[in-house]
């Protein structure tokens, strides 16, 4: 088998997952179709993410206890029959659990992905093979929105998930090119399993009701205390278990947790392109909704640089560095993004929005990289699942904490002005907060980010 025929097979499965920002240019339709109010149709999106981030790490320990082969493919599965089953929907709770099934589908193929990447190749060439995994996550994400706003125009709102069931069957078809080992003959942790399962659906549940102004505080609260006593309770499972599903001791090491805490920091700031940058462009500079969904894959665009970059750098000065350096340069392209005002020259907004991709890209693989080299080679699902949970994590506490951002800074505004204030501030102040965080990790510990 070539390596890079198994590779298009693992790009193509995965690429389910960042296509699914085709939604998006969806949700009116599916609003018009279920007679939904706009603060109902957000629990699509919910509903989707609180699964495939409640079972991402689960998922990536079964594949590497029963084979990320047969993992990745029961994935491939559900997704096509939970794509069908969204778009056949006749009524709203029907749909709800059909997306539901579509998140467990995403959670068994992407959690795996990353390690069925790395094993088509040998461990010195493990950049490329992540590299070459993220640039295909890029291309969909690019292509996801375009595509969909296509469809949604010549068809109708169900095309952006029948779209998905050809991909998922194509990829299920030749999976069978991929490598599959014995299974391992390792315990699987199932309360380990269902503890985190369910301390992860507290976590993200809280953080998406907390930016509900109806909801009252008291859900989100109370969520996050389950959540709180959940880890707890997973940890000292895991502290006594031989073959934890992640060993909390990871943790305890700076070198470890620093690049995971600033990853979920860094795509917190980054969530800004996406919840707040299309209002800006449309509504800020009077472009077209096709121009200005054209001109935010600019970022994307970046990201197929970044990543590719990262491949031939990291060799020569480590992982590390180069994750240090891709989250500086998206951090500041976002920071300066902070200053755009309804005159700001196009030109600087396409720079500053390609730059922050190109970062994001260099981060992507340099971060996946670290974690993937510092857990055993026999934990490669759980460290690719872990490496896109953070993402996971960050963009759902992006979602909570830019919305209040933004309100918070256009309060003082008024009329149109408002919206481009609490646009500049938003961005400030989630880009200045984490680049302090990050100044403040080379202080304390400056081997998370220095060393080989």
């Amino acid at each position: 088998m070539r390596p890079a025929a198994g590779l298009a097979v693992v790009g193509l499965g995965a690429s389910l997952a960042p296509l699914d920002i085709a939604v998006n240019i969806a949700l009116p339709a599916i609003s018009a179709r279920f007679g939904l109010a706009l603060g109902d149709v957000q629990w699509l999106v919910i509903c989707y993410v609180l699964v495939y981030g409640s079972l991402m790490l689960v998922c990536g320990k079964l594949g590497d206890l029963f084979g990320h082969r047969l993992i990745f493919r029961v994935g491939m599965l559900a997704s096509a029959l939970g794509c069908a089953a969204c778009a056949a929907a006749p009524d709203w709770p029907l749909f709800l659990w059909a997306r539901a099934g579509q998140g467990v589908g995403t959670a068994l193929a992407l959690s795996c992905a990353p390690a069925l990447a790395t094993s088509l190749f040998p461990e010195s060439r493990r950049t490329r093979a992540l590299s070459a995994f993220v640039t295909a996550q890029a291309i969909a994400a690019a292509v996801g929105p375009l595509l969909g706003g296509a469809l949604v125009q010549v068809w109708d709102w169900s095309a952006v998930f029948w779209m998905r069931v050809p991909v998922a069957l194509l990829a299920l078809a030749f999976s069978g090119i991929l490598p599959s080992p014995p299974p391992d003959e390792r315990r699987f942790d199932g309360w380990g399993a269902a503890l985190l399962a369910c301390t992860m659906s507290a976590f993200l549940l809280a953080l998406a009701l907390v930016q509900r102004p109806a909801m009252p505080l008291q859900w989100p609260a109370g969520l996050a205390i389950v959540a709180a006593a959940g880890a707890i309770s997973f940890v000292r499972r895991e502290n006594r278990f031989a073959e934890p599903h992640l060993r909390p001791a990871l943790f305890a090491d700076p070198d470890f947790a620093v690049p995971n805490a600033m990853n979920v920091l860094a795509n917190l700031a980054a969530f800004s392109i996406l919840l707040l940058t299309p209002y800006y462009l449309l509504q800020g500079l009077g472009l077209s909704p096709v121009l200005g969904g054209l001109l935010l894959a600019i970022s994307f665009a970046g990201g197929m640089t970044g990543a590719p970059l990262a491949a031939l750098v990291v060799p020569r000065f480590g992982p590390r560095p180069v994750a240090f350096g891709g989250l500086l340069l998206m951090l500041l392209a976002l920071f300066a993004m902070g200053f755009s005002t309804r005159m700001t020259p196009l030109w600087i907004v396409l720079t500053l929005l390609f730059v922050e991709g190109v970062g994001n890209g260099l981060l992507n693989v340099a971060y996946t990289d670290i974690v993937t080299g510092t857990l055993a080679r026999r934990d490669r699902g759980v460290a690719g699942s872990l490496s896109l949970l953070t993402r996971t994590l960050g963009v759902v506490s992006g979602a909570a904490a830019l919305t209040a951002l933004h309100a918070n800074g256009a309060a003082g505004a008024l009329g149109a002005d408002s919206f481009m204030a609490g646009y500049r501030f938003a961005f400030q102040v989630s880009a200045g907060g984490v680049l302090a965080a990050l100044a403040a990790s080379c202080v304390l510990w400056p081997g998370a980010w220095f060393r080989r």
